[in-house]
């Protein structure tokens, strides 16, 4: 069973505000883009990817299941 949605507080979606709008610097952006794959995380990415294009084959069952799912994220993101 999935559990209910609890909506952050106003002091964590300025956290998260924080680091998402930060601009990074060249070596930043180098380290995140260039940093090894973790233990398994190569594998894990590949079988969601794999069920993804198992689960939406057509390039346009996937736009359309992007689009739901950005939907569904607007619908529960707080205003301001």
């Amino acid at each position: 069973m999935t559990a209910p949605f609890v909506p952050p507080t106003r002091e964590q979606l300025e956290r998260v505000r924080a680091l998402a709008e930060r601009r990074l610097t060249a070596a930043e952006l180098d380290a995140y883009v260039h940093a090894p794959w973790a233990d398994g995380e190569r594998e894990g990415t590949r079988e969601l990817i794999d069920w993804f294009v198992r689960r939406y084959p057509t390039p346009l069952e996937r736009l359309r299941a992007a689009r739901r799912a950005y939907h569904r994220a607007r619908a529960r993101m707080p205003d301001g």
